[in-house]
């Protein structure tokens, strides 16, 4: 099993309905990417640095290159790019 989790911080325009779009956007890909176990973004509720993160489990690391390269998630992958400030990723 692999496990993929992503921080972002979002520009402050519109940071709570993207932070809602990100979320719903993502989450609705368990069930359509083969080999995704799990995924679920949260919203921070401490106020650090990071806005959105996201903490999602595959299969194997094959599934989450296929992830990766998903349509769907390219698609949210784009409407992420183009609003935020700061990602850090993490795969064990």
């Amino acid at each position: 099993m692999v496990t993929h989790i992503v921080f972002w911080k979002l520009q402050d325009e519109n940071k709570a309905e993207n932070a809602a779009k990100i979320k719903v956007g993502l989450e609705a890909l368990v069930g359509v990417v083969p080999g995704l176990l799990d995924l679920t973004v949260g919203l921070n509720q401490n106020g650090g640095e990071y806005d959105l993160c996201l903490l999602s489990h595959f299969s194997t690391g094959n599934a989450l290159k296929a992830y990766d390269e998903h349509p769907e998630h390219q698609r949210m992958r784009a409407f992420i790019r183009g609003i935020i400030v700061v990602r850090a990723a993490v795969d064990y």
